[in-house]
């Protein structure tokens, strides 16, 4: 019978594990403050924004929010983010991503001070990870590897392949996996015959933005299929990149959409916020 992965459940047990860890760490005279940036008022990223500071509230950091008009600058947000590099008492910064067309995501991105990069995006940071030097995880991707690791999933010397390569998820999950000694395949829109590729993988990671793309001819047996998407059906129901229902009775261990890997990124995020 295949093993539904809780990531409501994990996420809260590291959460919980931030929280006595932060208590300690205030004891020996230490404080972190987040402050998270927000441009413009997309219902998504403002979503995100709140559950954000819920979650710092909650293992007990301190956050500051700012929230500037879609019509902000590119400078405007640099030179707030110059200043929050500058502000002692700021120990990490997040600016929430997508922002708007007119301001250059990569510019402000290697803005941002790599000690305070608690995204992990910035391209010291990703030096550092492919380098295999400590530092910052990309959140997604280091909550992937955490629910595997808790749910007593093997990583070592299994075949995983990871469908995507952006920044964000797909590179630095093969990397980390990478770390982890699996052995790794990145495929993506140019991939041929993309089910046989994905059929040899022990372990599959899906993050192509396309909802319920990977449907059962795509999924060996057994596999463990771990599904990053997240979108609305055609029922305004959430859905992922891969069709549950076809690919489930399959899998050895999958992830849900809601419940699987979203409420790990935030988890993550924390577990940086304290590093």
């Amino acid at each position: 019978m295949n093993k539904i992965i809780d990531g409501k459940a994990i996420a809260q047990q590291i959460k919980d594990e931030c929280r006595e860890k932060v208590a300690q760490l205030k004891d020996k005279g230490n404080k972190f403050t987040l402050a998270v940036v927000l441009v413009g008022s997309d219902p998504a990223s403002t979503v995100y924004v709140k559950n954000k500071k819920k979650a710092c509230e909650y293992i007990g950091i301190d956050s500051l929010s700012y929230e500037l008009p879609e019509e902000s600058s590119e400078e405007e947000l640099l030179k707030l983010v110059e200043e929050l590099n500058t502000n002692e008492k700021v120990t990490g910064i997040l600016v929430q991503l997508p922002l708007p067309k007119h301001i250059d995501e990569d510019k402000i991105i290697s803005a941002i001070d790599p000690n305070k990069d608690v995204d992990c995006f910035h391209p010291m940071n990703i030096g550092n990870l492919s380098i295999g030097r400590p530092g910052f995880l990309p959140c997604t991707p280091a909550g992937i590897i955490e629910l595997l690791k808790r749910s007593d999933i093997e990583i070592a010397g299994k075949e995983c392949v990871v469908i995507g390569r952006s920044n964000i998820v797909g590179k630095p999950m093969a990397l980390l996996l990478l770390r982890e000694n699996a052995t790794i395949t990145i495929a993506h829109s140019k991939t041929k015959d993309l089910a046989n590729v994905t059929k040899r993988a022990d372990i599959l990671i899906v993050a192509v933005g396309r909802p319920k793309m990977i449907t059962a001819e795509y999924v060996k047996e057994d596999a463990v299929v771990i599904d990053v998407g997240i979108h609305r059906d055609d029922n305004g129901k959430l859905c992922g990149d891969v069709d549950f229902m076809s690919v489930a009775p399959l899998c050895s261990a999958i992830t849900p959409v809601p419940g699987g890997v979203g409420p790990m990124t935030i988890a993550m995020l924390l577990s940086n916020c304290i590093v």
